[in-house]
């Protein structure tokens, strides 16, 4: 069985980052970092892996389920296959019990109810969109974020009426400044303690630092409050948050795809040829380079892309490092902020956690209730890299949280990639359904997965 992935990702205490980073180490001088502030979280005590196989019912055994699968999660709980909608993305539970699935390659929002055969009924609630991905219920009204707008609708005993648009004008691939080359066209929506909405704008390019001086900024998060019309930004540097979630406390959390192909930021020898490696592309380091973001949000805040990355490095730009993931310090972007004019680095606060490099986190959401043998806190589909060799495993990952405060990844769900890189399945979204049960929504095997806890 493959280990837990708190056994494969080396740390060291917070401390020691700190002094590390406060430290004017030799050749540095150039890429001035932030020192961390405060200390993280303990991990959470997540329950031992087991492996278990995926039970599926005979009406969804089509592949990649027409072998037997098993998935990797915490001692005593069981998996099974609940619908196979094609591409699902992101999920919401509704007011009373049904679960609703973004699906924006069809334009869809598909309605999962229960009944007594053990899986659920699957239908349309919505079509005819316009990739309708990130989903919030205030009340009895569903929001909906489609690629160009936000609109909302009431909605009552699984059915909605007529929609009626709350923001409209979002760039999207039909703008026409973009003339169909948008990476990030997929919107989020969070919704905040006084009912503002939270929607996310993702960059157009991987590091297209023109985002950030548009009248609509990309690479942002944008606030609407309730009964106003517009928008204000909330934050920016935020390059692809496409996991957006309001904590139990009312804080405001993304978790951010971050951007590919840094150049090494250090006038320092890094494959050991005893050369200045400043400003090149080494695969080695861009593998784990940079963080992808768990950040809360608060108004004003700059994550920093692309000018500022988060750097994991407990030794600053040395190869093999280890790596650590709370509290991270930014260093300045070789290729696009190398004396530090665009943006100071080290004015930015430290990001209070991450993931490694290439994870691709999608979906975030908070837990209703603990989770037996798992605790409370945040729940993230990490979709797994599509430009690292070796890949970057996919996973569901969880965060424990406490009065502001998220602790450190630990895998509650995998299984779905072998040693070779192969996959089978990709997580993208996990939320905690009013059963008290976590669906997982998977747009590779085309399957809703309901993960339930020991008796």
């Amino acid at each position: 069985m493959p280990l837990p992935s708190f056994l494969r990702r080396p740390a060291v205490p917070l401390a020691s980052a700190a002094l590390l980073a406060a430290v004017a180490l030799p050749g540095l001088s150039t890429t001035a970092v932030a020192t961390p502030t405060r200390p993280a979280l303990p991990l959470p005590a997540v329950a031992s892996l087991q492996t278990v196989r995926i039970e599926v019912p005979s009406a969804l055994d089509a592949a990649p389920f027409d072998k037997a699968r098993s998935v990797n999660v915490p001692e005593g709980w069981t998996v099974k296959v609940v619908a196979r909608p094609k591409k699902p993305r992101l999920e919401v539970p509704t007011p009373d019990g049904r679960l609703l699935v973004s699906r924006p390659e069809y334009g869809l929002i598909t309605r999962l109810t229960p009944n007594k055969r053990g899986y659920p009924t699957s239908s349309t609630l919505v079509k005819g969109l316009r990739k309708p991905h990130g989903m919030v219920f205030d009340g009895n009204t569903l929001y909906v974020a489609e690629s160009n707008r936000v609109d909302k609708y009431t909605y009552k005993d699984g059915k909605v009426g007529k929609r009626s648009t709350v923001l409209s004008g979002l760039p999207d691939s039909k703008s026409k400044d973009l003339k169909g080359a948008y990476a990030h066209a997929l919107k989020s929506l969070a919704l905040g303690p006084d009912h503002e909405l939270y929607v996310s704008v993702g960059s157009t390019q991987n590091a297209s630092a023109s985002d950030r001086d548009l009248k609509l900024q990309r690479a942002s998060v944008l606030k609407i409050e309730k009964g106003k019309s517009g928008y204000s930004v909330f934050a920016r540097g935020v390059r692809n948050g496409t996991g957006l979630a309001v904590a139990p406390d009312g804080n405001l959390w993304t978790a951010v795809n971050n951007r590919d192909n840094t150049t090494y930021p250090y006038h320092q020898d890094y494959d050991g040829n005893g050369s200045d490696d400043y400003d090149k592309k080494i695969t080695a380091y861009v593998n784990d380079h940079p963080i992808e973001p768990l950040a809360r949000l608060t108004k004003g805040r700059d994550l920093g892309w692309p000018y500022c990355n988060p750097n994991p490095d407990v030794d600053p730009g040395v190869k093999g490092t280890d790596f650590d993931y709370s509290d991270r310090p930014f260093v300045r972007d070789a290729e696009l902020n190398g004396n530090g004019s665009k943006l100071d680095c080290t004015k930015l606060p430290a990001l209070e956690q991450g993931l490694p490099a290439h994870s691709a986190p999608l979906g975030l959401a908070f837990t209703r209730t603990e989770l037996p043998g798992i605790g409370s806190g945040a729940l993230v589909g990490v979709h797994g890299s599509w430009n690292r060799n070796p890949p970057r495993e996919p996973e569901v990952a969880f965060f424990s949280y406490s009065r502001g405060e998220m602790g450190g990844q630990r895998t509650i769900m995998s299984g779905f990639q072998n040693s070779k890189g192969d996959r089978w399945g990709r997580p993208v979204a996990a939320v905690q359904g009013a059963d008290g049960n976590v669906y997982v929504t998977d747009d590779y095997a085309n399957a809703v997965y309901r993960m339930t806890p020991p008796a």
